[in-house]
């Protein structure tokens, strides 16, 4: 609606505009979230908190251990080495911050039993749901991922094609093109970033496998591993993942693996 405001900020230039916009053929509209979709929608927003305050005691816990000379690697499977120094009174820890530690890790404890909670319940809506059913028959899409796009993402029919639908995740490259000479910069990184992390997680997951076990001779994968670096691999398996999953939503099915060329 800005570009068509003509100057000033009050409330007729506001309605003008939005007469405007609303007129033009080309414009695209929200498609409005039923009371549903969105109750659907809100095991994913609580999970990303409790993740996100799960990082930031595990970090803290490092910060704190760390000022008296017990240091661990980054992340939450070094958690439990971090407990046992707690726990050992054997530590160089300070009596006085003992019991504090061992409360930021009774909380820890606590965030992770609820993350599980909201995994489970995760993993029984994605037996129920028909379209969470076909979309995990694609590789690198898990009950996670699957209940996300069937919850997060606009109805099918909203995109013309799944390219459009990569974009409004945020998967395609940026443009930056003048006088017919194309310039592409990273991703866009617009949309719902929820399902452009999961779909990327999903994507490293293939890639990971891949590289351990070898991808097809003559795959798509194959070749892209060949040439590519590792992350534009993995956003590219993405953008690839994101276009198969418009189409099992749009025209129905299940995922089928192409033929590798000869």
């Amino acid at each position: 609606m800005k570009p068509f405001v003509k100057r000033q900020k009050n409330d007729a230039a506001d309605a003008e505009a939005i007469c405007e916009a609303a007129q033009r053929p080309t414009m695209r509209f929200v498609v409005p979230k039923s009371e549903q979709t969105q109750a659907a929608a809100l095991v994913f927003r609580a999970r990303d908190l409790l993740v996100g305050q799960r990082t930031q005691i595990i970090n803290a816990l490092r910060g704190h251990l760390a000022e008296f000379g017990i240091v661990a690697a980054k992340g939450p499977a070094r958690v439990p080495q971090l407990m046992r120094a707690v726990e050992d009174p054997a530590e160089p820890i300070p009596e006085l911050a003992r019991p504090i530690l061992q409360m930021l890790i009774q909380t820890l404890q606590g965030l992770d039993e609820q993350i599980a909670r909201l995994d489970q319940e995760i993993i029984e809506r994605a037996k129920e749901d028909e379209t969470a059913r076909r979309l995990m028959t694609i590789p690198g899409v898990g009950p996670v991922t699957a209940v996300a796009l069937a919850a997060l993402a606009p109805p099918a029919e909203t995109f013309k094609r799944g390219l459009d639908f990569a974009a409004w995740v945020g998967l395609t490259p940026l443009q930056h093109s003048t006088g017919g000479k194309q310039k592409l910069g990273a991703t866009s990184k617009m949309g719902e970033r929820t399902l452009r992390r999961l779909l990327i997680i999903g994507a490293s997951a293939v890639v990971s496998w891949a590289a351990r076990n070898g991808a097809p001779a003559g795959s798509w994968m194959a070749r892209m591993v060949a040439r590519k670096s590792p992350m534009l691999v993995r956003v590219a398996l993405a953008n690839k993942m994101a276009r198969i999953v418009w189409a099992l939503m749009a025209r129905g099915g299940v995922y089928q693996a192409p033929a590798a060329m000869a």
